[in-house]
């Protein structure tokens, strides 16, 4: 099980390794207008190889779930990871001198799961991006990093050893940037690659040093071990001596990982990345969004989530972040007018559901809402996708009225945000009332403190109502009323405008097709029971946000919904000033600090340098004026020496 489980992880890199090494093939475009022959042959090194992972990490799921599924645990596949036996296997270990290394993969109920959810988005984005992006040169480099992408949250996903995880980490940032800023371009895309970049960095850095900590306090980086000795249990074949960590230590660890989790599962306060990364590809949006990026922030809470538990100050720190940015984020989707820029926002609200579950102590609901989520949200990109291809612009002002030229399009959308707004029978109302019951259960009996539990179950209560106003909302303006009879702002790199509207090609549509299904009927394969007091409660708050922005759209269809909000509209559509503010804080005193270097080192140092250029050239001109080659000049200075000689004895003599 753990060579196909390599094999999964090494499918999509040799892919994206040959495929960027096809780069130099004959007929590839190189900065010229596509090849149609090297995009088709991409494709094929992109898709098959995505496929044949996506089948291996079924069939590692499927065998995991028969062999072990009954052994007392959940039902696969959103058990406990702890109450599901685990297969390990190590490749090889490196010994460093002190804390070895070893390169190693694991198999349990959570990396099964999570490792279905992420090929089967890959593939989808895979197949959708040939016909999304048909024509586009640089394809055949787009394709090769969606399948490194992949293949390094696979190896998030299957790592045994926290150095191995954090490999595939990193690689996630870099292809992050680079798919991002896919059309560069554009200036915009390339700030908000760079941005990206640079935010998550910023949590990664603290992220490796909680890896240290944890790894200098076991004895060992392997996630067994390090659980085993913060609960001072020796496990069987263990490399760490089994003792116990300081709460101390515990705390400074989980503190510091939760940063590098803030930063890729763009969480309060290093959020502000993901909204600007909508400017990258849409299937590279539904590919952040619902399966690798972000998804891999909960994904290592999830297997570390012991250790959260044993360290108090951490969980309430986490049930406070996620408490501010479920709501903020809730807020700010129900302002943008950007189709995508809601969708971005509506996954950090969704991503604080599941870090809330998390800090309620339940990993189990917060793997749930992680694996609906993911099927929910990448069908609402593909989708918008779709509908952005046929209208030319990202701008719900743009829009109107899609229902009727967009039929499939309308129908998986509209299953989609009844997903998100958790309505039954989507899979979105299973998970979110796990989540719900998660943190309500929080409020009268969980690790958290009373303060903390009773903000973030009013957060997760006011959340839900704004998560049906901002769906609501979307939906209307895009498929209802009529577009306006007004130019089309410019449409973004890789879309044109469409006078005649119609479905996107076969090759976008089947993709929306697919993740439909498990959009709405996943959640009958997960719950354990509808808790029905909470499911009531939830949905009948959801409607309450969704009829109070139908009936502002209905008193005037032309009008936009969000002027509900009243004065505090320009607020939450500005994000609450937070990007503003970090401008203000850090940009712009790093920018005048890097100014005043810029200006020392122009006047000082450089100075310095040309000043004794300068200096030397003046000497050397002195010296060449005695050494020019004139006879003259040589007798005139002999005689002149001579008879200062001659003076000097006479005088002095």
């Amino acid at each position: 099980m753990i060579t196909l489980a390599a094999l999964a992880v090494a499918l999509p890199f040799l892919s994206a390794a040959v495929a960027l090494l096809g780069s130099r093939w004959p007929g590839h475009a190189r900065g010229g207008p596509a090849d149609t022959a090297a995009n088709r042959r991409a494709a094929w090194i992109a898709v098959v190889p995505t496929a044949g992972s996506t089948a291996l990490a079924t069939w590692l799921a499927y065998t995991h779930w028969t062999r072990f599924g009954d052994d007392g645990g959940a039902p696969f596949p959103f058990a406990d990871a702890s109450d599901v036996p685990s297969v390990t296997g190590t490749l090889t270990v490196v010994d460093t001198g002190s804390v070895p290394i070893s390169l190693g993969l694991q198999l349990d109920g959570l990396s099964t799961a999570i490792a279905v959810l992420v090929t089967v988005v890959a593939l989808a984005v895979q197949v959708y991006s040939i016909g999304y992006l048909r024509g586009d040169r640089r394809y055949p480099s787009y394709s090769a990093f969606i399948s490194l992408f992949t293949a390094a949250m696979l190896l998030v996903v299957y790592a045994a050893d926290l150095l191995v995880l954090y490999v595939g980490w990193e690689v996630m940032g870099l292809c992050s940037y680079l798919l991002i800023g896919h059309w560069w371009e554009e200036r915009a895309n390339s700030r908000a690659a760079v941005k990206a970049f640079l935010v998550t960095r910023i949590g990664d850095v603290g992220f490796l040093f909680g890896v240290f900590v944890l790894g200098t306090a076991a004895g060992s980086f392997r996630i067994d071990d390090i659980l085993a000795a913060a609960m001072n249990i020796s496990p069987v074949g263990a490399t760490a001596a089994g003792t116990s960590m300081p709460v101390s230590t515990l705390t400074v660890a989980t503190l510091l990982i939760l940063a590098g989790v803030a930063g890729k599962s763009a969480q309060a306060p290093l959020h502000t990345w993901l909204p600007d990364a909508m400017a990258g590809p849409t299937p590279i949006s539904a590919l952040i969004h619902a399966a690798t990026m972000v998804a891999a922030g909960i994904f290592v809470v999830v297997r570390l989530h012991t250790l959260f538990v044993l360290a108090d100050l951490t969980l309430n720190v986490l049930a406070v972040l996620a408490a501010l940015g479920m709501l903020g984020a809730a807020f700010a989707a129900l302002a943008q007018d950007d189709l995508k820029r809601v969708l971005a926002y509506s996954t950090i609200s969704q991503l604080a559901y599941m870090a809330a579950a998390l800090a309620a102590g339940s990993d189990g609901a917060a793997v749930f809402h992680l694996i609906t989520h993911g099927a929910f949200k990448a069908l609402l990109f593909l989708c918008a996708g779709a509908v952005i291809h046929a209208v030319g612009s990202n701008l719900m002002s743009a829009m109107g009225g899609l229902r009727r030229e967009l039929p499939v399009t309308f129908a998986a959308m509209t299953i989609g945000f009844a997903a998100l707004m958790g309505l039954p029978p989507t899979s979105g109302f299973f998970s979110k009332d796990e989540v719900l019951v998660a943190v309500e259960r929080a409020v009268s009996h969980g690790p958290l403190a009373d303060a903390a539990a009773l903000l973030l179950y009013g957060s997760a209560l006011a959340t839900v109502a704004v998560t049906g106003a901002y769906a609501t909302r979307a939906w209307l303006r895009t498929f209802f009323g009529e577009r306006p009879a007004v130019a089309l702002p410019e449409p973004a790199p890789g879309t044109a405008h469409v006078i005649d509207v119609h479905e996107a090609p076969a090759a976008m549509r089947r993709p929306i097709l697919v993740l439909a299904v498990p959009a709405l009927l996943l959640g009958f394969a997960g719950a354990a029971g509808v808790h029905w007091g909470t499911a009531a409660l939830s949905v009948a708050v959801a409607l309450l946000g969704a009829g109070a922005v139908y009936a502002v759209w209905r008193s005037d269809p032309r009008s936009d919904p969000a002027r509900m909000l009243g004065p505090f509209r320009l607020l939450c559509e500005r994000a609450f000033y937070v990007d503003s503010a970090y401008r203000a804080l850090f940009v712009a005193p790093v920018l005048a600090l890097a100014g005043l270097v810029v200006r020392t080192d122009d006047r000082a140092v450089d100075g310095a340098v040309r000043g004794s250029g300068r200096a030397a050239l003046g000497l050397s001109g002195l010296m060449r004026s005695a050494q020019n080659g004139n006879l003259q000049l040589y007798l005139t200075g002999l005689l002149a020496g001579a008879l200062l000689i001659a003076v000097g004895a006479v005088v002095f003599g």
